[in-house]
C-alpha cells in the first residue's frame, strides 16, 4: 500500500516514514510548504491531510486531486505520529 501525507511538522517527517514502514506502507510526506504539490503525489491508495498544519489552498488544492481519482482521503487535525498510525490501521478508514 502507498499512502500520502499532506501537513505535519518537519522534524517529524522520518518518524511518519518509520511508522508507515512498521505497518507496510510506503509513504510520502508532504509537510506543506512545497509547491503544486498535486503534480508531485501520484497515485496513492490513501491520503492523509493534517488539517491544523497545511494552509487552505494546498488543502484544496489536494482534495481536487484526490476526488478526480477516486483516492480515499482522511482529514485530521492532530499532527502527531500516533493519529499517524491511527489514521493507518484499515479498520478506520471509511
Amino acid at each position: 500500500m502507498c499512502a500520502t501525507l499532506i501537513g505535519g511538522m518537519d522534524r517529524l517527517r522520518r518518524d511518519y516514514i518509520n511508522a508507515a514502514k512498521a505497518r507496510g506502507i510506503d509513504l510520502k510526506v508532504f509537510t506543506g510548504k512545497e509547491n503544486q504539490i498535486s503534480s508531485q503525489m501520484g497515485y496513492p491508495d490513501l491520503v492523509i491531510v493534517f488539517t491544523s498544519k497545511v494552509s487552505h489552498a494546498a488543502r484544496k488544492e489536494v482534495l481536487s486531486y484526490a476526488k478526480s481519482r477516486n483516492i480515499p482521503v482522511r482529514m485530521v487535525h492532530s499532527c502527531g505520529v500516533s493519529t499517524l498510525r491511527n489514521s493507518l490501521n484499515p479498520e478506520q478508514q471509511h
